[in-house]
């Protein structure tokens, strides 16, 4: 990983007493402390609540994961956010996404590969991360589809990858 260019310093951890508890958190959760949350750790509030909230948004929602990872690769390549993009070819590849799939959704090519659920989704991503209005039509589409629950888990989801991207691209956080 490339921290050189990292915009403010690195929490290395266990480094400090007082973030035993959000790393060891972190650590249940992801399995190590990335870039990001060596990042992220600079402020023990936003560390604890990011993790917790995108905790929530990957692992406790109702989203499908192959779902879930094509909105997250999609929010990663419109904000141009590598290191975003990078960490989850990964797990869309695991959620079951085809390597072909993850490619179109790099090169920005969402035609008849994909089913029309995915383009629908993947058209909210669009606007949710490009316009960030959402063209009422599209909404009423997206209701006759999903209940209010899946609309909000769907729309948090892209929120919070937006979030996540801006940060990493605002920080230069990247491999």
């Amino acid at each position: 990983m490339n921290s050189d260019q990292v915009r403010v310093p690195l929490v290395v951890p266990g480094a400090n007493p007082h973030l035993k508890e959000v790393e060891t958190r972190i650590l249940a959760e992801r399995g190590r402390i990335s870039l990001l949350y060596q990042v992220l750790l600079n402020s023990e509030p936003i560390a604890a609540g990011w993790e917790q909230m995108l905790t929530a948004v990957r692992n406790k929602t109702s989203v499908l994961p192959n779902l879930r990872e094509m909105m997250i690769l999609r929010v990663a390549v419109l904000n141009e956010a590598e290191f975003e993009y990078e960490a989850h070819v990964p797990h869309a590849l695991k959620a079951g996404v085809p390597q072909e799939k993850i490619d179109l959704i790099k090169f920005m090519q969402l035609g008849e590969d994909f089913t029309d659920q995915e383009r629908l989704l993947l058209r909210l991503t669009d606007h949710m991360t490009r316009d960030v209005k959402v063209p009422e039509e599209l909404m009423k589409t997206l209701l006759s589809y999903y209940s209010s629950k899946e609309i909000v888990e769907i729309v948090a989801t892209i929120a919070a990858y937006n979030m996540v991207s801006r940060f990493l691209v605002a920080l230069n956080i990247s491999h």
